[in-house]
């Protein structure tokens, strides 16, 4: 989970706010509170990581149009979705458009606190495997263009010679640029250049 993650809860009653922000924060979580989708969206500039949890049914801004709003400004943050009786079809209609989790009122903490805990580890995981994808596609562009081809061989699973053959060098010279591969990517083994290459989608064939 995200140490500094943030729960930004939405909720036009201020009662039902006090609540679960109480709630939440006896749990150990930071909670930010927030009247309506439109302070919400208003304070989107100071926006930190974590994740959303919202009533589906307020004025102006509902929950629905609210994951609608954030889908087109790219806020990528978890949404979990608070219904209240008859309000399961919009919240429906809000997982459709991208929330990951709904949950009906009234309804335990703990199981609010389960959701938000599965929301966080899924956004934790997520931008891991951001940042990771970023710092591979950074070091796939350090290599030089002759590296690269040297690369693409050895992804197509070509030995060193018909490398070599096809790039019209010296056994020894593929094998100097696949050293150097090797080093600028940080692989310990062709396997892990592999599962780079995967997550960079620039395996053959992907």
């Amino acid at each position: 989970m995200v140490s500094s993650a943030l729960v930004h809860l939405i909720d036009d009653d201020e009662g039902v706010r006090q609540s679960l922000a109480f709630s939440l924060a006896t749990a150990g979580l930071a909670v930010r509170i927030y009247e309506s989708g439109t302070a919400f969206l208003d304070a989107l500039a100071t926006l930190q990581p974590g994740c959303i949890v919202s009533d589906v049914r307020m004025p102006g801004i509902d929950g629905l149009e609210l994951q609608r709003r954030l889908n087109e400004l790219e806020v990528n943050l978890p949404v979990i979705i608070m219904t209240g009786h008859g309000d399961v079809s919009l919240a429906v209609e809000a997982m459709k458009a991208g929330a990951i989790d709904f949950i009906e009122k009234p309804f335990d903490d703990e199981v609010l606190l389960t959701a938000i805990r599965i929301a966080l580890d899924r956004y934790n995981k997520t931008e891991h495997q951001k940042a990771e994808l970023a710092e591979i596609q950074n070091k796939l562009c350090a290599l030089s263009a002759r590296e690269r081809q040297v690369l693409d061989g050895l992804l197509a699973g070509l030995p060193n010679k018909t490398i070599a053959y096809d790039l019209n060098l010296s056994p020894r010279t593929v094998e100097v640029h696949r050293a150097n591969v090797m080093t600028k990517m940080g692989a310990s083994s062709l396997s892990n250049l592999i599962r780079m290459a995967i997550v960079a989608n620039v395996l053959p064939g992907s």
